[in-house]
């Protein structure tokens, strides 16, 4: 079974910094891409940042700039940098992990979040 586990979040003032960590079970390279998405209270979940087996990043306009996505393969990790962090980047973050077989089916895993809070 594949599992994700965030951890990392917590309370930070806007203007600080914070970096979030997703362990895997299992090998970072098996994976498609991974990403992080985030959802606030009474908002629906939105991509925050991307990245590839082949190490390309994506971001969201709301984050870029910002943000920082990277893995460490020794370790099977999945990090979020989040620098200069704004209250509007109050969520819960969650881990994502894509695979994707040979045929083209697609297996999504998720971790349990992250909460991490931006205020004065």
């Amino acid at each position: 079974q594949v599992q994700l586990v965030e951890s990392g979040g917590g309370s930070v003032q806007p203007g600080g910094s914070l970096r979030l960590s997703c362990a895997t079970s299992g090998s970072i390279s098996s994976f498609t891409a991974m990403g992080w998405f985030r959802q606030a209270p009474g908002k629906e979940r939105e991509l925050v940042a991307t990245i590839t087996r082949g190490g390309s990043a994506t971001y969201a306009d709301s984050v870029k700039g910002r943000f920082t996505i990277s893995r460490e393969n020794a370790k099977n990790t999945l990090y979020l940098q989040m620098n200069n962090v704004e209250p509007k980047d109050t969520a819960i973050y969650v881990c994502n992990a894509r695979w994707t077989s040979v045929y083209g089916g697609t297996r999504d895993y998720w971790g349990q979040g992250t909460q991490v809070t931006v205020s004065s």
